[in-house]
């Protein structure tokens, strides 16, 4: 038994739930009827005190590049924030302040991370509320349903089974990395999530079968995936809280998004080989 299991006992001996033995955790998450194909990551460590820590050491080290980086898959100037607050181990509001007390960091880096935390992450609270279908195809606005519906027997130029994808055995190697950072780590970039997102759609048979996918993987493999953000980022890839573009095959009228893009936008070689530094680093356990 290690420390960890040994604080978790000490604290749930002070609750008081009725009907279930909070004396042996293990004993009580063996019961849970949960996907355990998924080994646990060992580049993220839970908890408050861990939060914090993280956090501060992004406000002192990695804040000062937030708005001129943080669509740079190849740096790591982000907060790592959202994992904590799905699982509500971080307050949004103690982020907030922090981020407001940080005297030295330019307003264009404060606002971009407050536009992230509140205006962004509210959006998606507000949508999985309000939008009783936030977990299914459906709940796309009726003109992205309609374009992607005129589009569904557009040829693809490549086809992938879920199989595939999960392996990340594609010709694309940039969205190898992403699928690879996301098995591996538990975390995908956010910039790099668009692309990967889009991807599905192109690649596989339907419209409706690459929402169900993309959402599913998310779900069963980023440590923040199951949260608004997740169910409202991946309707976005599929036209939700967008608006129509230039029609083309497959996507229709619905933001398109190519390798070529992302070699114009950012290093995007650098982000495949920071993700094989991680896979060295690091283990699935």
């Amino acid at each position: 038994m290690d420390l960890n299991t040994t604080a978790v006992q000490r604290d749930a001996s002070r609750l008081s739930i009725d009907g279930e033995d909070l004396s042996d955790p293990d004993a009580l998450l063996n019961r849970l009827k949960v996907n355990r194909d998924v080994a646990p990551v060992d580049c993220f460590r839970g908890g408050t005190a861990e939060a914090k820590r993280v956090f501060r050491r992004f406000l002192d080290q990695r804040f000062s590049a937030y708005e001129a980086n943080r669509n740079q898959p190849q740096t790591d100037n982000v907060s790592h924030m959202s994992k904590y607050l799905h699982f509500g181990q971080i307050s949004p509001v103690w982020l907030a302040l922090q981020v407001r007390e940080a005297v030295a960091e330019s307003n264009e880096n404060r606002a971009a991370f407050i536009e992230e935390l509140v205006v962004r992450r509210e959006l998606a609270i507000n949508f999985c509320e309000f939008e009783p279908d936030y977990d299914s195809y459906t709940c796309l606005p009726e003109w992205a349903q309609t374009t992607l519906a005129a589009h569904r027997d557009d040829p693809r130029p490549h086809h992938y089974t879920r199989a595939q994808l999960e392996a990340a055995e594609t010709h694309d190697p940039y969205w190898n990395a992403a699928m690879r950072e996301m098995v591996h780590t538990g975390y995908m970039h956010n910039y790099m999530r668009m692309y990967w997102g889009k991807k599905i759609l192109e690649w596989t048979n339907t419209p409706e079968y690459a929402f169900r996918t993309t959402l599913e993987l998310n779900n069963k493999y980023l440590l923040d995936g199951r949260d608004p953000n997740s169910f409202a980022g991946v309707a976005w890839v599929f036209g939700n809280h967008d608006r129509g573009w230039t029609e083309r095959e497959v996507f229709g009228k619905v933001r398109y998004m190519n390798a070529a893009g992302l070699e114009r936008k950012c290093d995007i070689q650098g982000y495949v080989e920071k993700v094989e530094a991680l896979m060295n680093s690091t283990s699935r356990s």
